[in-house]
């Protein structure tokens, strides 16, 4: 299914906010990351292998490790909406495939680790939200907004 993906201004907003709150120094890997995805003309931006896709065939999600100050593999994810025309973004905090056994040792900081990201994840979709950017809550909302609308 083809969906619009966001023009390259609004994916470098959300990427600006993301930013924002993840770090307070940018690291030089996501620096080189991200100019390697302005190098790209605009047109073939999604196209950058810069770009996580999923599935690869026809990607519905198109991913960009970002990480946070804390981990190295969040990512800001681009997705097709559950409509299956618009895009929405999501901070992905890429550390739920992961667990850690209880009363191991490593198990606290690991809960406090998905805690932080978690918290920062919530934070980054606010604030795109408070930006205007699409988001997959302010998508449902709007859904459920649409659906009051209509007559029943």
């Amino acid at each position: 299914m083809i969906w619009e993906k966001p023009t390259p201004a609004v994916f470098w907003k959300a990427v600006e906010v993301y930013l924002v709150a993840a770090y307070d120094a940018v690291p030089p890997a996501v620096r080189a990351r991200l100019d390697s995805l302005r190098a790209m003309p605009e047109a073939e931006l999604y196209q950058s292998p810069v770009f996580e896709p999923t599935p690869k065939d026809k990607p519905a999600r198109l991913c960009v490790r970002l990480g946070n100050r804390w981990y190295p593999h969040m990512k800001l994810a681009v997705e097709r909406a559950p409509d299956g025309r618009q895009s929405l973004f999501r901070a992905d905090t890429h550390d739920q495939h992961v667990q850690v056994a209880p009363g191991s040792r490593d198990h606290a900081a690991f809960c406090e680790l998905t805690k932080n990201n978690q918290t920062l994840a919530s934070r980054i979709e606010a604030d795109w939200e408070s930006c205007g950017l699409p988001t997959f809550k302010s998508f449902l909302r709007e859904d459920l907004a649409r659906r009051r609308a209509k007559p029943a």
